[in-house]
């Protein structure tokens, strides 16, 4: 049996199996998350409200923050070490922090940006600023104690660091200097993030999970508005000089991370494929329980994709006289793309498998070791 249908195998039998376990261990005491929309739980609308339905639709049956119809890769990564779901930094009304803290914000990017929000549409919490706030965040839990809503003071030893960052930088320059022009920040982007996890460790992190970049050729969105030809498309219907240089960047990021274990010998930092099973699922969704791979679930569009920049999901604008507004489709389960930008439940949960199985992390780190792994269903 090969790789792809082990985990998914393994996920099914996950499910299955645990459900009866009486007292589940684990390892872990908490997580603390780094990114961007594909795994923040509602930190940029904590700060700029505005997220409007059909967002949250599958699961929380409303708006929730995330940028999908339900739960993202670190709810079910939470829910398989038998947490709640991570309260971003930035939520003021009925914060959990006992098992962590979620600095994740939509748009944000590894770099500093250099114009405002307002501007780009680019988030002001980078990565720099998210590391900003953990530092805070892990010296105010020292000095107070351990509040009823703040973890112990010994936690940050005892958790897991996960970062899911990168696409931002790609996607929001690319179109304006190329894919050649992006290169050359591919070695800036790599070191900070290897740098951030050697400021956390610094902090008494000793557990990291780097998820790589994904294959944005595959994305409705970027098929859409990212300069191309047919040629440069593959069977799949995917940008392959997009993918390629994802390929490259993806490489650069392995290797320095495996460089930067020779510095932090007494840590676990591991490099997560997610670019590989993503790849997987746009490329043959069928194989795997979907129908749609390179199609909107919540988009408008009269071509393949569903995507078009002028109405975004959600969004109603009156085009050429009409009133038209993007819809969401009648079951997200079919689809890998909720709004042409990002993932769907059904398939983060398909991802969190292969993250749990540990077969795609390098070096191998199959997290059933550290944990007993609570259902994702």
């Amino acid at each position: 049996m090969g790789g792809w249908k082990k985990w998914v195998m393994w996920g099914v039998l996950l499910v299955g199996s645990i459900v009866g376990m009486s007292e589940a261990k684990c390892q872990l005491k908490a997580i603390f998350n780094f990114g961007d929309s594909n795994s923040d739980t509602g930190g940029f609308y904590a700060a700029f409200p505005a997220q409007a339905s059909p967002f949250g639709m599958t699961y929380f049956h409303r708006p929730s923050g995330r940028a999908s119809d339900g739960r993202l890769v670190i709810d079910f990564l939470a829910q398989a070490f038998g947490m709640p779901f991570l309260s971003p930094y930035l939520q003021s009304i009925n914060p959990n922090f006992k098992h962590g803290a979620n600095f994740a914000t939509l748009a944000s990017t590894v770099l500093l940006p250099t114009t405002s929000l307002f501007v780009s549409g680019i988030s002001p919490f980078s990565l720099a600023i998210q590391l900003n706030q953990m530092i805070y965040f892990q010296a105010e839990v020292v000095q107070l104690r351990q509040k009823g809503y703040l973890p112990p003071p010994d936690v940050f030893g005892k958790s897991l660091y996960t970062l899911d960052i990168g696409q931002n930088d790609f996607t929001s320059k690319v179109a304006e200097i190329g894919i050649e022009g992006v290169k050359e920040y591919f070695p800036q982007l790599a070191s900070q993030i290897v740098e951030t996890v050697k400021a956390l460790y610094g902090e008494g992190g000793r557990m990291f999970m780097v998820l790589n970049l994904a294959p944005i050729g595959c994305y409705p969105a970027f098929l859409v508005q990212l300069p191309h030809n047919n040629s440069d498309l593959d069977k799949y219907g995917c940008m392959v000089s997009y993918n390629n240089a994802v390929s490259d960047y993806n490489a650069m990021l392995k290797e320095k991370l495996k460089e930067a274990r020779a510095f932090l010998s007494d840590a676990s930092v591991v490099y997560v494929d997610t670019h590989s099973v993503k790849l997987e699922l746009f490329r043959r969704p069928t194989r795997h329980g979907l129908l749609y791979g390179t199609k909107a679930c919540c988009g408008f569009g009269e071509g393949p994709y569903n995507f078009d920049p002028q109405l975004y999901c959600g969004n109603s604008k009156v085009i050429d006289g009409k009133n038209l507004t993007a819809r969401a489709c009648p079951d997200p389960l079919k689809y890998v793309s909720w709004d042409g930008i990002h993932t769907t439940e059904a398939a983060n949960k398909l991802i969190t498998w292969a993250i749990l199985n540990g077969s795609y992390s390098d070096p191998p780190f199959p997290l059933s070791k550290i944990c007993d792994l609570q259902p994702i269903g």
